[in-house]
């Protein structure tokens, strides 16, 4: 039987264009590597006409923010019926949102750090200094800000100051309309790939991060050398465990498919506190999940090309 033909769609019009452009790359290769036929496509104009003309087999979604982990590209698969890997449309919607997400977490007995979200019209109604003073009297410094949606860490900052607020909340809402403001937890900080097996969700290795800077933006995520990485991380067995569980929680809850990433930060009084999951995980060179893979002993293309296979058997 001839091995599925893939596509693996890259690209699209986020922020995050280059960082897909890089993980479709990348993931190609290793899929090739395993002796599938891969193409990679971006998810321009043209998409809906090449899937229904140049339907493949299956279909790889390696974008990043935006339409990518909206459910927006997922809901057109699902409208075309090309499977795919990753999570479904409905889930996407659920999980893309960070203030969702959180609270869908939190009801469940896992921690997260406290927070509050508000539309950037709130601040020019209400007064932004009035509403930011509100905000550090509820949550304390140090406080990071990030955008209620999307990845890559783009219009996250961290504050320490409430003097540096103002202009960081403009940071922030350049990247979107709505801000999740966070009390903010020193610890280590992991991230925890799941990948689904026939026994179910599982974790692997996580991966401990020490930017230079302190702090994992967007340019401490995807400059070689601006970050140490730990993988596995330097955990205690049991806080090992913790974060595995974590990380499997919430895929779970969320009703993530077939991989995701969850973003951790371990207190030091050993707390482990849920930060944010990825659905469409970044897979470059300075990305976390191959470096989970390599410690759990397999490979991008292999976990990928049994994700290819099991997204086929299940069909649209």
């Amino acid at each position: 039987m001839a091995e599925p033909t893939v596509a693996v769609l890259a690209g699209g019009l986020s922020h995050e264009r280059d960082v897909s452009l890089r993980s479709g790359r990348r993931l190609s290769v290793a899929l090739r590597e395993q002796g599938l036929s891969v193409d990679e496509w971006d998810t321009d104009a043209s998409l809906v006409a090449r899937l229904r003309d140049e339907r493949p087999d299956a279909a790889v979604v390696a974008l990043h923010g935006g339409e990518g982990e909206n459910g927006s590209i997922q809901t057109v698969l699902e409208m075309l019926g090309v499977p795919f890997v990753g999570t479904s449309s409905w889930a996407c919607r659920r999980a893309f949102d960070k203030p969702i997400a959180k609270a869908l977490v939190a009801q469940s007995d896992f921690t997260t750090p406290e927070w509050v979200v508000l539309p950037h019209s709130t601040f020019r109604e209400l007064g932004a200094q009035a509403v930011l003073d509100a905000m550090v009297e509820r949550l304390g410094l140090p406080l990071i800000l990030k955008p209620d949606q999307g990845g890559s860490a783009l219009g996250t900052q961290v504050v320490r100051d409430a003097a540096e607020l103002p202009a960081a909340m403009v940071g922030c809402f350049a990247y979107g309309d709505t801000v999740l403001a966070e009390r903010f937890i020193n610890g280590v900080e992991v991230a925890v790939t799941v990948v689904e097996r026939d026994g179910g969700p599982q974790a692997l290795p996580a991966v401990e991060i020490v930017p230079e800077s302190g702090v994992y933006d967007y340019t401490a995520r995807y400059t070689a050398g601006l970050t140490d990485f730990f993988s596995p991380a330097r955990l205690t067995p049991e806080t090992e465990k913790a974060v595995g569980e974590l990380a499997v929680g919430a895929h779970r809850l969320l009703g993530l498919r077939d991989i995701s990433r969850t973003d951790a930060v371990v207190a030091a009084d050993g707390t482990v506190h849920f930060l944010e999951v990825n659905l469409s995980p970044g897979l470059t060179e300075t990305s976390t999940v191959p470096m989970a893979m390599e410690a759990a002993g397999t490979s991008l293309g292999a976990v990928f090309a049994d994700l290819v296979s099991r997204a086929v058997q299940r069909g649209s």
